[in-house]
């Protein structure tokens, strides 16, 4: 049975002209849980990561806060992030507003949340993307790899959906219900899977205990 820790990015820039790179909190996030495994004798015999910056990133920093320089991660295109701008572009909506301020940062993710079930739906095709069954295949293809190996512990890092993806699959829930798991995982969040060949099962969900001292609880973030 394989032991599967399903890693959100840590913090990214959004707001900014290059979303796809952490902050300078994002890079503390990622190194600090790294550091947390570490303490606890946690090694990976496997790591895969989207093809994203952001993920490559916190790959990076959660090897070196670990000590796993020698551990290399494996690239899947399956596990990079919807396109969020190419999506709400498909609704032709309003401009959100500015994403720095309150406003503009709960107009943002309402636009999104639309365009994630219409797309789910097939009403709308954005703009260089594939359609929502066969981008949730190509996440689920992942995971049944990860199923598949031998015993031991494997770390995925990717974007809010193909986690929520993963975990909604494990729990048996319609596509649509995984957005809302999606919106709720935190920066650097673990959520853990036990997977054999036959199936996958949920053990936790978007747990931050790397994050859980008064000194650090300043650091949890959502996007």
């Amino acid at each position: 049975m394989a032991t599967v820790y399903l890693v959100r990015h840590a913090q990214a820039s959004f707001g900014s002209d290059d979303y796809d790179r952490l902050s300078a909190l994002g890079w503390q996030q990622a190194e600090r849980l790294g550091a947390y495994w570490r303490a606890h004798g946690l090694r990976f015999q496997r790591v895969l990561t989207g093809t994203l910056r952001r993920h490559r990133e916190t790959w990076e920093a959660i090897r070196r806060g670990a000590d796993l320089q020698e551990v290399q991660a494996e690239p899947w295109p399956g596990l990079d992030e919807y396109d969020s701008a190419a999506l709400i572009e498909a609704l032709r909506a309003p401009c959100p507003g500015d994403p720095h301020t309150p406003e503009g940062y709960r107009a943002h993710f309402r636009l999104l949340r639309d365009a994630l079930r219409q797309w789910m739906d097939g009403v709308i095709s954005p703009r260089g993307m594939p359609s929502y069954e066969q981008w949730r295949r190509a996440a689920l293809a992942t995971l049944e790899g990860c199923s598949q190996a031998a015993d031991g512990e494997v770390l995925i890092i990717s974007s809010g959906g193909p986690i929520a993806t993963l975990l909604g699959h494990g729990l048996g829930l319609q596509p649509e219900m995984t957005i809302e798991l999606n919106l709720r995982l935190r920066n650097t969040s673990v959520s853990e899977l036990t997977c054999t060949p036959r199936r996958c099962r949920v053990v936790s969900f978007n747990t931050v205990p790397h994050l859980s001292a008064p000194e650090h609880r300043d650091w949890i973030t959502y996007a």
